[in-house]
C-alpha cells in the first residue's frame, strides 16, 4: 500500500487561508505513489521551474515524478511573488490615498487608517485561491506522480523518497534558494525576518531595520514606510539597487527617501543585540569605521540568496555543486551527470519566477527531445517592483563600456509623455541602447510606474531581431504611458535624417514644387 507522507508542514499563522493554502499544496494526508518502472523525468523542486519542467513533459507524453519536501509553488507563491506583490499593491492603495490632494480629492485628516491585520489576511486570502493552481491534486490529476518528502540521490540514476527508490532516465534538480543570513553577531538570537517569515506578521512593526538594499529590501521598506513603519534600509554599498542603471536607481531613491525611508549607504550592521523590548542594530561607516546604533522593534534580512543543495546527494549522482553558485550546469542546462539537468535559482544567476519558467522549458526539450537550446541565447527581463518600478533587459552602459561594445544610447523622460503627466507620475524615463550606428536594440532600462508592462515591447522586439526602426513605425494608443518607448524609437528615426538626407530631400520638394 502506499505510504503516508511524514512529514508536517505549516504555514503561520493557520488561520483559514493557511489552511487551504497547505491542503493544496502539502496535504497532510497525501499518500505517495508507488513507482512502476523507470521515470522519463523526475522533478526535485515543485517550485516555477519544477512545476513547469514537470507539467511540460508530462504534457508531451513523458512518464513524470514530481518531488517536493516542503510546499509546492515553493518561493513564488509561498514567500516571493505572490505575497509580495499583494503587499505591494496595498501600500499603493495606501500612498495613493495620501497623495489623493493632488487630483482634487479631500481627505479629511485622520479619516484614513491603514488595517496592517487587515492588509495581511487579504494576502493569504489571495495566496490561497491562487495555490490551486499549483497544488499536489491538481498535477496529479495530469498524469504526474507527486512525492511529497526529502529526495535523495543514491546513484546517478536513481533517487529515493522515504523508502522507496525511483528509477530515472532523465532528472531535473530545480531545488531553488533561500534567504542567505549574514554572520552578523546576535542576529540569529534576535528572530529576524527574511522574506519565508515576513509574510506571517500580524502586527505592523512601529520601527524596522532592512538589511541590504536589492530588490526585496527596497520593495518591503517602502511598502512597510507607507503602512506606518519607521524604516531604515541599513546597505553596504554606495547606493540601492546595485546592479541597476545609476540614474534609474537614483530615481527609486527619491521616492523611497519621500515615502520616510532612511538609509544609511556604506554602512553594514556590525552587530545586533536585544535592549528589554526593543532591538540595537550597531552599523559601522565603511568610510571611517565610526561606529552608531539604529534602535528597531523587528529586522529584516534582504541580503542576498543562497542554494537549496544540502540532503540532496548530489555527489552519489555525480553533480557538481558550489555552495554559492549553487548547481553547476554548462549552457544547455546539462550537470557533470549527463543523465540530470537543472532550472531556475538552483543553477542560475536570473533568480526570477519568469527566468525558471523559460529555463524550464529548455530541459524539457534538451533532455527528452534531442534539443540544443542554450540558455545564454534567452533575453530575460527583470523587474523590481518600487514605486516607481525599474525594469532592465540586456545590456547597461557599464556592462558595453566594459565589454567594449560602442552603442548608441536613446532617452525619453517621462515628463515627455502626455499621460504620464496626466497621471502624475512623470518622474522616470525610458533608455534604450543600440548597437552603434545601427537599430539593433542591445539593453533598455525603464524606470516609470508601469515599467514592468513596458519592458515587454522591448523584450518582444529584441527577441524577433526588430529594432528601433520597427517601433517607431507601430502605431501606439495615445495617450498611455508606453507612448515613451515609440518616442525613443522616433528618437533613432531622427538620427537618419543627416544633412546629406535633408539636402535631398528638399531638392525633391523643389523639383515637385
Amino acid at each position: 500500500m502506499p505510504r503516508s507522507i511524514e512529514s508536517i508542514v505549516e504555514a503561520r499563522p493557520l488561520d483559514e487561508h493557511n489552511r487551504v493554502l497547505v491542503g493544496n499544496v502539502h496535504p497532510q494526508d497525501w499518500e505517495n505513489p508507488v513507482p512502476k518502472g523507470r521515470y522519463h523525468m523526475v522533478v526535485i523542486g515543485a517550485g516555477t521551474a519544477g512545476l513547469v519542467t514537470a507539467i511540460g513533459a508530462a504534457g508531451l507524453g513523458a512518464k513524470v515524478a514530481l518531488i517536493e519536501r516542503n510546499l509546492m509553488g515553493g518561493d513564488c507563491l509561498n514567500s516571493g511573488c505572490v505575497p509580495s506583490k499583494a503587499l505591494i499593491r496595498a501600500a499603493h492603495g495606501a500612498a495613493n490615498v495620501r497623495d489623493a490632494g493632488q487630483f482634487g480629492v479631500r481627505v479629511a485628516e485622520g479619516a484614513s487608517e491603514i488595517d496592517f491585520g487587515q492588509v495581511m489576511e487579504r494576502m493569504r486570502r489571495l495566496r490561497a485561491g491562487i495555490s490551486a493552481h499549483d497544488s499536489a491534486r491538481r498535477f496529479s490529476d495530469q498524469g504526474i506522480d507527486v512525492y511529497l518528502g526529502q529526495a535523495t540521490f543514491t546513484g546517478p540514476r536513481q533517487v529515493r523518497v522515504g523508502d522507496q527508490t525511483l528509477e530515472f532516465a532523465k532528472a531535473c534538480v530545480a531545488t531553488g534558494t533561500r534567504a542567505m543570513v549574514p554572520p552578523v553577531p546576535g542576529l540569529d538570537k534576535v528572530g529576524a525576518l527574511t522574506n519565508e517569515t515576513v509574510f506571517a506578521l500580524t502586527e505592523l512593526p512601529k520601527r524596522l531595520a532592512v538589511i541590504g538594499a536589492g530588490p526585496i529590501g527596497v520593495e518591503m521598506a517602502q511598502s512597510f514606510a507607507r503602512y506606518g513603519s519607521q524604516v531604515t534600509l541599513i546597505e553596504g554599498g554606495r547606493g540601492l539597487l546595485n546592479r541597476e542603471d545609476r540614474d534609474a536607481a537614483a530615481v527609486v531613491e527619491r521616492s523611497l527617501r519621500r515615502d520616510g525611508v532612511s538609509m544609511l549607504f556604506g554602512t553594514k550592521a556590525a552587530a545586533v543585540a536585544s535592549d528589554q523590548a526593543e532591538l540595537l542594530v550597531k552599523v559601522a561607516s565603511e568610510d571611517d569605521g565610526k561606529p552608531s546604533e539604529v534602535r528597531v522593534d523587528r529586522i529584516l534580512v534582504a541580503a542576498g540568496r543562497m542554494p537549496n543543495i544540502e540532503d540532496l546527494g548530489l555527489d552519489a549522482a555525480g553533480v557538481e555543486c558550489d555552495k554559492r553558485r549553487g548547481v553547476i550546469v554548462d549552457d544547455r542546462l546539462r550537470t557533470s551527470n549527463p543523465h540530470v539537468y537543472a532550472a531556475g535559482d538552483i543553477c542560475s544567476a536570473y533568480k526570477f519566477t519568469h527566468a525558471a519558467d523559460a529555463m524550464a522549458r529548455i530541459v524539457i526539450g534538451n533532455a527528452l527531445f534531442f534539443g540544443r537550446s542554450k540558455a545564454s541565447s534567452l533575453n530575460i527581463p527583470w523587474c523590481t517592483y518600487s514605486d516607481p518600478e525599474l525594469a532592465h533587459l540586456g545590456l547597461s552602459e557599464s556592462q558595453a563600456e566594459e565589454r567594449n561594445i560602442a552603442i548608441d544610447t536613446y532617452r525619453t523622460e517621462m515628463s515627455a509623455v502626455d499621460r504620464a503627466v496626466l497621471d502624475s507620475e512623470a518622474e522616470g524615463f525610458v533608455k534604450i541602447h543600440c548597437k552603434r550606428g545601427t537599430d539593433r536594440i542591445l539593453g533598455a532600462t525603464i524606470v516609470a510606474r508601469h515599467a514592468g508592462e513596458m519592458i515587454s515591447e522591448v523584450t518582444t522586439a529584441m527577441t524577433a531581431g526588430v529594432g528601433l526602426r520597427a517601433i517607431a513605425s507601430t502605431i501606439h494608443p495615445y495617450p498611455t504611458q508606453a507612448e515613451a518607448i515609440r518616442k525613443t524609437a522616433d528618437a533613432y528615426q531622427r538620427t537618419r535624417l543627416t544633412p546629406t538626407v535633408q539636402r535631398l530631400l528638399k531638392a525633391i520638394l523643389r523639383l515637385r514644387g
